[in-house]
């Protein structure tokens, strides 16, 4: 993605015109929202991150976009707010646009409480990471750091009132239709209007997205995730692009669903390749990822105890340190290594033929 972005403008087939604003969500991290205008709707999908460059982008992207149509384009202007997540750099901005616009705020249900109820979810989440990090097999030291960075990367925002929920709305708004997609975000969504699929980071186009185990959040994990993709893969027939949250459109997004999967399943081997001896979830880590740092390091070590989860559902794993473990009273490192399964390749790539699109 490029380093300072630009505005750009898409059609749909039926001449409904959106604007990719770029937001600074965090310095030197881009996100995108999207200004649809669709009958007498006007829409803005995702908010950036609440942080001051942030809010800036979005006043100067309404701006931009006003003077590229002719017409005024002020935040007052707004009739609705959908949210395709519930990550900061997704809904955050959503502070700044309250009481500035009568816009109606939707997102999905399964992540209603981390927008409306932030703090308590956040006090929750910060627990539950605690002792994902102390299972994971991190220094004590490390994982306070850790859990301080979690935190500070939230303290922008409080808890907004949400008007309305995509389910409970029959997963339509206006011409708008949304699908869940849980494994990225539990409520994740992906939202359609007509030809374009907005994705949100479910796919991204350079990257496979974040994932983290369901011990610590539900409705996330290698399998969710997994599932949502043969959804998408199915309902996006048709569709001519994907625009999403982070990265250039998308015009093929059956091939980069299809890479997804593939690149999934480089991890998962790489992983169990590893596991030849045994090691913690933080020595994985250290092996995949290399020389991460900052906030990056604790993204990593979640997506590495997704992997691992997944395979030890899957019986490719077993966990060696058990006498070790059943003496503790509180969360402790946990030893696995991979079993010398024969057919563990098989059992891999057939759990994958099991995600296979739909016919929705």
């Amino acid at each position: 993605m490029a380093s300072n972005p630009s505005l750009q403008q898409f059609t749909t087939s039926g001449g409904a015109q959106i604007f990719r604003l770029p937001l600074e969500a965090f310095p030197r991290f881009w996100a995108y929202a999207y200004l649809v205008l669709v009958e007498d709707m006007v829409v803005l999908i995702d908010t950036g991150s609440g942080s001051e460059r942030s809010n800036a982008g979005l006043v100067s992207g309404f701006e931009q976009v006003g003077q590229q149509t002719g017409r005024p384009m002020r935040l007052e202007y707004l009739t609705d707010i959908l949210i395709t997540h519930g990550h900061i750099d997704h809904f955050g901005g959503l502070v700044h646009l309250h009481g500035k616009t009568r816009a109606r705020v939707g997102i999905h249900e399964l992540d209603l409480q981390t927008v409306s109820g932030h703090e308590e979810r956040l006090a929750l989440m910060s627990r539950r990471l605690g002792e994902f990090l102390a299972e994971a097999g991190v220094p004590a030291e490390e994982r306070g750091a850790m859990i301080t960075m979690y935190k500070f990367t939230k303290a922008l925002y409080h808890s907004v009132p949400v008007d309305y929920t995509y389910e409970a709305a029959g997963m339509k708004v206006g011409p708008f239709e949304m699908l869940h997609l849980p494994g990225h975000c539990p409520g994740h969504v992906a939202i359609r209007l007509e030809d374009v699929i907005f994705s949100g980071d479910h796919v991204l186009k350079r990257i496979i997205p974040h994932q983290a185990p369901e011990s610590i959040i539900q409705y996330m994990g290698i399998g969710q995730y997994l599932e949502s993709l043969a959804r998408l893969d199915g309902w996006s027939n048709g569709a001519r692009l994907a625009l999403n949250g982070h990265d250039a459109p998308i015009g093929n997004l059956s091939a980069r669903i299809e890479a997804l999967r593939q690149l999934l399943t480089e991890r998962l081997a790489q992983t169990l390749e590893i596991l030849a001896e045994q090691r913690t979830i933080a020595g994985i880590t250290a092996r995949l990822y290399p020389d991460v740092g900052g906030y990056n390091a604790l993204l990593v070590l979640e997506k590495v105890g997704a992997y691992v989860e997944y395979l030890y559902q899957r019986g490719l794993l077993r966990i060696t340190n058990m006498d070790e473990l059943e003496a503790q009273t509180a969360p402790a490192a946990v030893l696995y290594q991979r079993i010398e399964h024969p057919a563990a390749a098989l059992i891999l790539e057939s759990n994958f033929s099991t995600c296979q699109p739909s016919n929705l």
